[in-house]
This record gives structure tokens, C-alpha cells and sequence, in this order.
């Protein structure tokens, strides 16, 4: 059976730290919601960028409406819109529909796109981050949300770009075939990174299954060029890869 969570806050924003440097401001346009950090308010121009993005993708499903639909990979064609074709190839790698990787690609796209204007940026997108940094950040990822306890992933500044990609069963309003509370992916790519948690939290039914969604994040390695994953259901959790946990602040 097909659950959809909906949370409309995201409470956990209020914990990001923001340097003396930088600035942070929100675009929103219909479902994307992004909380972006960055040498400047660069949020005119993103938001045109974001307008056109979705209006592509709306475009496509309008022609091929099992895009949004799909639980499967789908093929599309080489000249489709470039949001269209790394939804699809993240979604490929991964074994899922391509619209569960549309979070962390406007997340990688938003980032690549303002990178130019401010070296260090992070962009996120419903608990997917995409980020470049010249200096060591802490990604916080959420095991319980409810609690106020964060856990965070140390990384270096030679490690970035990079992307970190939630799932969850509990929290959020996307799609989930399972009911783990979290799944966290660590990718240098954020169509891959996004469509993987998917992927690894809908194996999550029970504790057991914990064990085996880490098995599955290791064969996703050679697939997709996942770096390190993070998966609790209920009382059991368990992280694997490059994954140097740290309390965030």
C-alpha cells in the first residue's frame, strides 16, 4: 500500500549555521521549497532559473505522464531537457521512477548554477542538499527529528561538491513503499544521491531490514558512485562508507 507523509515544516532549517560571510534566503515554487546559503542573495535570478526548470519538467510529464508516475526507470530521449534526462539517469542507476530523483537534481542543478557568483553555496531542497565549499562543513541528517538531537557528517573542503539525500517514511510528504524513519545518501551526484535513498528507505519495514539496505548501498557504489549511507528503522541504525559522524551544531 502507497503512504504519503506530509510535514509542511522544516524546523531542522533553523539549526543550519551561517557564517559571518555568507547569507541564507528560500525560493519556493509550487512543490520545490529551497533554503539556499551563499556569498550573496542571488535569489532573483535562481528563482528564474527554477521557474524555467519546473516549467520543463511540467512540459514533459504533460506529453509523458508516466514520468511522474513511474515506480520503474524510464528511458527518454537524448534531446529531452537536460532536468529530464539526470532525473532519469539518476533514476536508472538506482531502480526507481524518475520523480523520485527530482529533489536532489534541482538541488545539484540550483547549486551548479550559482556557483559561478559565490564559491561556497548549499542548496536544499526538502532535506536534499547539494554543496559547494572551500572549507570543512558538518551536514547534519535527521535520525529523530522530534527529539532535537542532530548528527552530522563531517567533510573536508577537497571532498566537495557533493550531495547528501534524505528518504523517510515519517517525515516529509514524499512517496515511501516503506516505513523506516531515514535514509541518508552520500553522492557526488544529486540525481543518483536522491533516487538511491529512495531506493534504500523503501527496503525499510522493520528492524532487520537495516541490515539489508546497507548491503544493497554497497553494491549502489559501483552503480551510482555512492560514497557512504546512514539508514535507521525504528530502535536500530547503521551507517557505512565515508561517513566521519560529528555532533552538528
Amino acid at each position: 500500500m502507497r503512504k504519503v507523509h506530509k510535514n509542511p515544516y522544516r524546523s531542522y532549517r533553523k539549526r543550519c549555521a551561517v557564517s559571518s560571510d555568507e547569507v541564507s534566503f528560500r525560493i519556493v515554487v509550487e512543490e520545490t521549497d529551497l533554503f539556499v546559503t551563499a556569498a550573496g542573495d542571488f535569489s532573483e535570478i535562481l528563482l528564474k532559473a527554477i521557474r524555467e526548470w519546473r516549467g520543463e519538467i511540467q512540459a514533459w510529464c504533460a506529453i509523458y505522464p508516466e514520468f511522474r508516475t513511474s515506480l520503474v526507470p524510464l528511458q527518454v530521449p537524448e534531446n529531452a531537457p537536460a532536468i529530464v534526462c539526470r532525473m532519469a539517469y539518476g533514476a536508472k542507476l538506482a531502480g526507481v521512477g524518475p520523480f523520485a530523483a527530482v529533489a536532489g537534481t534541482i538541488a545539484e542543478m540550483a547549486a551548479n548554477f550559482l556557483q559561478p557568483f559565490s564559491p561556497d553555496v548549499s542548496v536544499e531542497n526538502g532535506g536534499d542538499v547539494y554543496i559547494h565549499s572551500t572549507r570543512e562543513r558538518v551536514i547534519g541528517i535527521l535520525p529523530e527529528p522530534e527529539s532535537g538531537q542532530m548528527i552530522g557528517v563531517r567533510v573536508a573542503p577537497e571532498d566537495f561538491p557533493l550531495s547528501f539525500c534524505a528518504s523517510s517514511a515519517r517525515i516529509g510528504h514524499s512517496l515511501s513503499l516503506g516505513n523506516g524513519d531515514i535514509a541518508v545518501v552520500r553522492a557526488r551526484d544529486g540525481a543518483f544521491a536522491d533516487a538511491a535513498a529512495t531506493a534504500l528507505c523503501n527496503m525499510l519495514h522493520e528492524d532487520s531490514d537495516v541490515e539489508r539496505a546497507v548491503s544493497r548501498a554497497q553494491q549502489l557504489v559501483a552503480l551510482g558512485g555512492l560514497e557512504g549511507v546512514f539508514v535507521q528503522c525504528n530502535d536500530k541504525m547503521a551507517f557505512w562508507g565515508r561517513m566521519e559522524l560529528a555532533m552538528a551544531e
